[in-house]
């Protein structure tokens, strides 16, 4: 049924380390690593531009160059933040008694209220809930939104 040099009879392949598929898995079936206790994690940025926080399950996607010009921005801060939130949440959810995760995600849950803070301070809010602390609806409403920054954080 598999080739004889298949994941079962050569367990190594599927190491931490990389996000590579077995050799016997067919191309319209689906296949997720397994993810191992204690993985290994990307920096922020690593994590942001390779769409995962841990190496393991990182497969080989591409992702667009211009993606690159954001990085280093207040945006690109808090989207990386929210990432390490959802990544890290995920996590928790089958790895529950991992105390060193849910420090770190106590740890960005922090920084993520403290950058999104600073940024609808200088820029407005970023959803319609955030809209509530603001002086009028009009701060929901009124541009630039979001996505009409250029990579500096200032309106195009």
């Amino acid at each position: 049924m598999y080739p004889e040099n298949n994941q079962q009879n050569n367990p190594g392949t599927c190491d931490d380390s990389c996000g590579v598929l077995p050799e016997c898995a067919p191309l319209a079936v689906p296949y997720v690593p397994f993810q191992q206790n204690n993985p290994k994690r990307y920096t922020q940025q690593e994590a942001l531009a390779n769409g995962t926080l841990f190496p393991g399950l990182n497969l080989p996607f591409q992702i667009k160059a211009e993606a690159v010009k954001v990085l280093g921005t207040q945006m690109a801060e808090l989207q990386a933040l929210e990432f390490m939130l959802l990544e890290l949440g995920l996590y928790l959810d089958t790895h529950q008694d991992d105390q060193e995760a849910f420090a770190l995600f106590r740890k960005y849950s922090n920084l993520e209220a403290e950058a999104r803070k600073a940024y609808e301070a200088k820029h407005g809010p970023l959803t319609q809930s955030a809209a509530a602390n603001a002086e009028s609806w009009a701060a929901w409403l009124d541009g630039p939104w979001p996505w009409q920054h250029d990579t500096e954080g200032g309106a195009k």
